[in-house]
């Protein structure tokens, strides 16, 4: 029967409306003349007929106040407030029309008959809601909502009305708003959370706490940490005040909240100096570090940024962001979207001189440590030779500012990947002795949030797989920074540079990445399976540290370490090499990347003032194989020798002139 009801069309439930209410009405007056009239029958005969008179005028009422337009479940306070108002007319309707006629004496009647109509048709409305409300939650998640302040009465209204999540109570950490009732529901203390889980069956919690600083958020998450429930947050103020997510968005919890670190806000001064009103070009600008440092650099309005990317597809889609980026900023900045490899000078000075280019930031290289373990060739050329080359078509174009990303990874390197960066830091640190006009810096900086190989999206996807999740060792530990963040400070570091500087940025705690996976898991709802926990959800496994990892990474060779202007920017005095010595090494790190001397380049790179000690074997997949097919030939040898070009043909790695 109730489902029948409640699939009636709209036309056909306000007609039931107006039936009941015409019944409510009716029994209201039979019992008013009953409980107040000695002779009910007589007074009944008497009044009945007038009290008929009223009803359509009482339903008109209704019927104009809006009363069959509300929606039973969602029924609130104007709706009651319609009931009241025709309640009360009504009454005042039936005093004139007994006067009218010439009944008197009919005051305690038309009050109690009042009284009853308002608690038939507006109470028993009430009851319907409760009813209705009920049954449409209780397929519902019951949820604990994390902070009662507004964003948190915000929240609970919009689940009330949505169909997936049931508020159930609140905690805050506010004892005024304690012990309170708001919505309905119970206040607590974050102390109760764990009897609230328990006692209302509580499935999720949702964080409340969008204006809250991060360091506030940790010291939250880490309290919530044991609880076998997921832990959820709203978007941040800023999304919901420029509208680009609601209140009730649920997210996952942000990994940068795990980390607790609140941004510093960018000095205007410095991210305007090498950008506004000048020409900026961003190599590798599809990457996760070139495409931010992109978005970022739109926003201070350069009069053109060049996009120089290797990969079509990356280059495309920075290309059409950016656009649209541009349109929504309302900013004027001419996009100029170039593909080319930075190891061809003279297609990379070409551009910078196109454009009269005056600030590079050269984020092109290959980072990620174990395939560049397993191409070592290529690995060297991209980052060190890329470099090179990007360096002297910038001091041939007129550039004046010249900046390399780098990374911890080149302090005491033990990976070819974190050696090569090393070695494009001496590049410039040469060159910056070799002449003055152009200014080269280079900032380092440790892993950053959600770039490409990060363990973070990593971790999520695993989770979602059902595990286990991959971790390397169980004392592995890593810096992390958000991709925005690093973006603005190596802009601001930029600026700060006056030729051959290293800058490092303050990078935080460092974080133990099995401990960040433990944390990861717990915050979905899930338990980690191990010895203590045999009927866990998720594994963690350690696979072993690959090619050339390190068990932690620096951020400084020695303890010559200055601060600068910024709080979180530091500049390091390195060891560095002249010019002559840096072209020597070149010249011959490139004869052996030309012969594909694999050996030799990890002894060349080993040699120099690096500090590089290789940690692993080495891993080249290329070099390996022509060893395993040298060994094969000499076994078995073959009729036909494959037959190769001297060195002097094979295609040598481009030269910086």
């Amino acid at each position: 029967m109730l489902e029948w009801l409640l699939s009636l069309p709209r036309y056909a439930k306000r007609a039931i409306s107006v039936i009941a209410d015409v019944g409510f009405l009716t029994f209201s007056m039979l019992v008013a003349v009953y409980v107040t009239q000695e002779i009910p029958l007589a007074a009944l005969l008497q009044t009945f007929p007038i009290f008929l008179l009223s009803v359509p005028a009482t339903i008109l009422a209704f019927t104009k106040l809006g009363l069959y337009r509300a929606v039973i479940r969602y029924i609130g306070q104007h709706a009651l407030g319609a009931v009241l108002a025709g309640i009360l007319s009504n009454a005042m309707i039936l005093v004139m029309l007994f006067q009218l006629v010439g009944i008197a004496d009919k005051g305690n009647l038309v009050f109690v008959y009042a009284i009853l109509a308002l608690v038939t048709s507006g109470g028993l409305r009430l009851v319907a809601r409760m009813f209705l409300f009920q049954r449409h939650n209780g397929h519902k998640q019951r949820v604990l909502i994390y902070g009662a302040g507004s964003s948190g009465r915000q929240l609970a209204q919009a689940l009330l009305n949505g169909e997936q999540f049931h508020p159930v109570a609140f905690v805050d950490d506010d004892a005024t708003l304690q012990r309170s009732t708001i919505l309905g529901m119970h206040v607590g203390s974050p102390a109760q959370i764990a009897a609230i889980v328990k006692s209302k069956n509580v499935s999720r919690i949702l964080l409340a706490m969008p204006s809250a600083s991060r360091a506030r958020r940790r010291e939250v998450l880490e309290s919530l940490d044991n609880l076998p429930i997921p832990v959820q947050t709203v978007p941040g103020m800023s999304d919901i005040v420029d509208g680009s997510m609601r209140i009730d968005e649920l997210q996952d919890v942000k990994i940068e909240d795990l980390l607790g670190r609140d941004p510093v806000a960018p000095k205007l001064k410095l991210m305007h100096a090498n950008i506004k009103e000048k020409v900026v070009m961003v190599s590798g600008a599809g990457g996760s570090i070139g495409s931010e440092l992109c978005r970022q650099i739109v926003q201070y309005e350069p009069t053109m940024l060049v996009l120089f990317e290797a990969s079509e597809f990356a280059l495309y889609s920075i290309e059409q962001e950016l656009a649209a980026y541009i349109q929504e900023l309302g900013v004027d900045v001419k996009l100029k979207p170039i593909l080319g490899n930075v190891q061809k000078q003279a297609r990379v000075q070409a551009v910078m001189q196109s454009f009269k280019v005056q600030t590079v930031y050269h984020a092109a290289a290959y980072k990620h440590v174990p395939l560049v373990e397993y191409n070592i060739v290529e690995g060297v050329s991209n980052n060190v030779f890329g470099t090179w080359c990007a360096a002297e078509a910038a001091i041939a174009a007129g550039v004046e500012t010249f900046v390399l990303i780098s990374t911890d990874k080149a302090v005491r390197p033990t990976n070819i990947m974190g050696a090569s960066k090393r070695l494009a830091e001496l590049v410039l640190q040469g060159l910056s002795t070799r002449q003055h006009h152009t200014r080269f810096c280079m900032v380092r900086f440790g892993n950053v949030l959600g770039s490409s190989g990060s363990v973070v999206p990593l971790f999520r996807e695993q989770i979602r797989n059902g595990g286990p999740l991959t971790v390397t060792h169980p004392e592995i530990i890593r810096y992390f920074m958000t991709i925005p963040e690093a973006a603005q400070l190596v802009i601001q570091a930029g600026a700060m540079g006056k030729g051959g500087d290293v800058f490092v940025l303050d990078m935080g705690e460092p974080v133990r990445i099995a401990d960040l996976a433990r944390r990861m898991v717990h915050l979905m709802g899930l338990e980690v399976k191990d010895q203590q926990h045999p009927e866990g959800d998720i594994e963690i496994c350690f696979s072993g540290l690959r090619p050339g990892e390190k068990l932690y990474e620096e951020l400084l060779i020695g303890e010559n370490v200055r601060q600068t202007a910024h709080p979180r920017i530091m500049a390091a005095d390195e060891v560095s090499m002249s010019w002559k010595e840096m072209s020597e090494l070149l010249r011959q790190l490139e004869h052996h990347c030309e012969n594909f001397a694999v050996a030799q380049i990890v002894k060349l790179i080993t040699e120099a003032p690096t500090g590089f000690n290789h940690s692993s074997p080495i891993s080249d997949l290329v070099d390996a194989g022509h060893k395993t097919a040298d060994k094969n030939l000499d076994k078995n040898p073959s009729p036909v020798r494959p037959v190769f070009k001297p060195v002097s043909e094979v295609p040598a790695v481009v030269r910086a002139s």
